[in-house]
């Protein structure tokens, strides 16, 4: 994944995980942009901090996306109260069977 695919994923993810969508003002943003521009190479400079920042930045974007994934799977499968032997059985993919009369 390149350095830029990267860091829009993050900003991406964040947006997700931010109450009213937008990270405009964010200080996280605003550290991993800054952490991003401090890690560009150029052509004539290989820099071995790049490729571990990369790694970080590939790093906690899974993060954010195992969190966010928890977070949906936790919502659907946990907090819905007492459900229906139809719904349970809906959730986890069975059919009931038909009493034919």
């Amino acid at each position: 994944m390149s350095g830029t695919k990267v860091l829009r994923s993050l900003l991406h993810e964040l947006r997700l995980s931010s109450p009213n969508g937008c990270i405009k003002d964010s200080l996280v943003a605003r550290y991993i942009l800054d952490q991003y521009k401090k890690h560009q190479t150029t052509e004539l400079l290989h820099c071995k901090a790049r490729n571990e920042a990369m790694f970080l930045g590939q790093t906690y974007l899974t993060y954010l996306e195992s969190l966010r994934k928890h977070k949906e799977l936790y919502k659907q499968f946990h907090a819905s109260g007492e459900r229906s032997v139809r719904e349970t059985a809906d959730l986890v993919g069975f059919k009931l069977p038909t009493d034919p009369k």
